[in-house]
């Protein structure tokens, strides 16, 4: 076994920096080396409630170390994506081509545990130990199945490849993917972070003539006008129901509303937001992962309108990622502009501070 640093949570608010040790890769697996570790919210929301120990990290790119009896579509020495949502390309929503919440694999649609983890490929003292969405990327090692691995050869650092397989994903991807978001329409996004950024980008790429992005910081609307975002409009915290948010997107969009709105904060009380800025007939989309209860008047759904709540942007990794790093490589999507600091396996804690206070994009954690 490979000793190997890594983040391990009690899923009770609480992580240390220590060691476990990876095992060899079994039939159709990969062993990795991880140098690249995305930080992302669910990461910190896993931290505080599973309740239970694991390896905190779900996105991630590296280098195969070592690969098992079976695999064929990866080499050691090849650069690689990791995948959460990791697809067994034969039950029923993968052959529906849904394999995104795939019936076997997906940590949560499956079994419905978010964060169980397959096999025994990590040990933490003498114990095994679960890996957050079967990867557990804020490791040093780690062995995955061979489907959640996806090889690259674009010149991409690390650290912007890391983000690919979570928030890039899912903001690019729910627009992509989960709506039918014509050129000539206006977009509004609900949010600038890292997920509101990659929507920003989709819409952008999509041909939206309007891409409005909506925040509390200016200085947030100002970094979303680099990504694609055509207006900005000021969210005031009291302003609840968004009346005053939908006004100004009428204002901008010639008295009528949008006919794509994207919800990308993860805050319940802004669960149904999207569907304030929406014309009749328009499409809301819920991209942020919201899993709280929700309250909704009926009546801001009326005339027509669409509501849908997509996950990880419907992602089909085979698919999508060479997608994305094609847009990347031709300069078209920007990736490395997302990142806007990077921390160590020791500096985590301040990773997380600066997510939760809204200081960065993306941050991603450097494994030497």
């Amino acid at each position: 076994m490979l000793k190997s640093r890594a983040i391990i949570s009690d899923g009770q608010g609480n992580f240390k920096l220590t060691t476990v040790d990876v095992g060899e890769p079994a039939h159709g697996e990969v062993q990795i080396k991880i140098k690249a570790s995305g930080i992302c919210h669910t990461d910190w929301d896993s931290i505080q409630n599973w309740n239970k120990e694991f390896i905190v990290g779900h996105e991630g790119a590296g280098v195969v170390t070592a690969i098992g009896e079976g695999v064929t579509k990866v080499n050691v020495g090849d650069k690689v994506i990791l995948n959460w949502a990791i697809p067994c390309g034969q039950c029923f929503q993968c052959l529906e081509g849904n394999a995104h919440i795939c019936e076997n694999n997906s940590p949560v649609c499956g079994c419905g545990l978010a964060g169980h983890a397959h096999g025994q490929a990590s040990q933490h003292n003498n114990n095994p130990i679960e890996r957050s969405f079967h990867l557990g990327t804020m490791s040093e090692y780690t062995v995955v199945k061979e489907a959640a691995v996806v090889k690259t050869e674009v010149d991409i650092p690390f650290e912007s490849a890391s983000i690919v397989g979570c928030g890039v994903m899912t903001g690019w991807g729910s627009v992509v993917n989960t709506t039918d978001l014509k050129a000539g329409s206006t977009a509004c996004v609900i949010g600038c972070g890292g997920v509101g950024l990659n929507v920003i980008q989709g819409a952008a790429l999509s041909g939206a003539a309007k891409v409005i992005a909506i925040d509390i910081s200016e200085a947030r609307l100002e970094q979303a006008k680099k990504f694609g975002a055509t207006h900005g409009v000021i969210a005031e915290k009291n302003d609840v129901d968004f009346k005053k948010v939908a006004q100004a997107v009428k204002a901008i969009n010639g008295g009528r509303g949008a006919d794509y709105a994207f919800e990308c904060t993860a805050i319940p009380a802004l669960g149904s937001a999207p569907l304030a800025l929406i014309r009749s007939a328009g499409t809301a989309v819920q991209a942020s992962g919201i899993e709280q209860r929700i309250d909704f008047d009926c009546e801001l759904f009326e005339w027509d309108k669409i509501y849908i709540n997509p996950l990880y942007g419907k992602c089909n990794p085979e698919r999508d990622f060479p997608r994305i790093l094609d847009l990347y490589q031709s300069g078209k999507l920007k990736l490395d502009e997302l990142v806007t600091k990077t921390y160590t396996l020791e500096t985590l804690a301040q990773g997380f501070d600066d997510m939760l206070n809204g200081r960065i994009a993306k941050g991603v954690v450097v494994i030497d």
